[in-house]
């Protein structure tokens, strides 16, 4: 298929113009669109060392570079967090939370849900689902949880969103990049924070966005190539 033929799908299904101002989405440099590609494969972040496909290749990568890619490269950014069947939307999903308002209704980013249920029950879903969780002002295990917050990625580390979370008297408020300083505000204001990892809350959006791009009927794979690791004593 050429390169033209599934950027033209990819624009129909998740436009550009859905993304935030000054946001970087799309191709950061001209390639050959009459190209023929047989394999599309996704990242979250691309590194240099990941630029080594040749021939017949496109990579979607949903941050955007820090370098110019040889291999062709369309980044899917804030369009694809904001739009409705997004990556807020997948990680509603992988949540089992029922998506019912958006969270920042601004911006469309974010999106509040409706838990109804015990928060250990919540919780098991999270830790059956991610691995580097932490949390400020944990929850009884019987505490009736009813509306949540969630912001795939970097929704934490905003102290605009910990204040927008408490006037909308939300329960939790669950994203990734928590700080220091987000963490005393909510502690102050006696809301809970749950961090997933920024990494791992968009990566059930990577799947997501895989299943749309296997309409194209060509090979999709997602490469996980996150680049912090745990530092270990042997």
């Amino acid at each position: 298929m050429k390169l033209k033929e599934i950027i033209d799908f990819i624009d129909k299904k998740i436009p550009k113009t859905l993304a935030l101002d000054s946001d970087e989405v799309g191709f950061k440099r001209e390639y050959d669109l009459e190209q023929d590609i047989t394999s599309i494969k996704i990242y979250m972040d691309l590194l240099p060392e990941n630029d080594v496909y040749t021939d017949n290749t496109l990579i979607i990568t949903h941050h955007p570079p820090l370098f110019i890619p040889k291999t062709p490269t369309y980044i899917i950014h804030t369009n694809w967090d904001v739009m409705e069947g997004g990556a807020n939307e997948a990680l509603a999903d992988t949540l089992n939370l029922e998506v019912i308002d958006y969270f920042d209704q601004n911006t469309k980013i974010g999106r509040i849900c409706k838990a109804d249920k015990k928060f250990s029950d919540l919780k098991k879903n999270i830790l059956d689902n991610f691995t580097n969780v932490r949390t400020v002002n944990n929850l009884d295990d019987e505490k009736d949880i009813g509306e949540v917050g969630i912001i795939s990625g970097f929704g934490l580390k905003n102290p605009d969103y910990i204040m927008l979370a408490k006037s909308r008297r939300l329960d939790i408020l669950i994203s990734g990049d928590l700080t220091q300083e987000t963490s005393i505000l909510a502690k102050n204001l006696e809301i809970t924070l749950i961090d997933l990892n920024h990494h791992e809350s968009e990566v059930p959006g990577l799947y997501a966005l895989a299943e749309i791009l296997k309409e194209l009927k060509i090979n999709v794979e997602i490469v996980d190539n996150t680049p912090i690791e745990k530092l270990e004593i042997p």
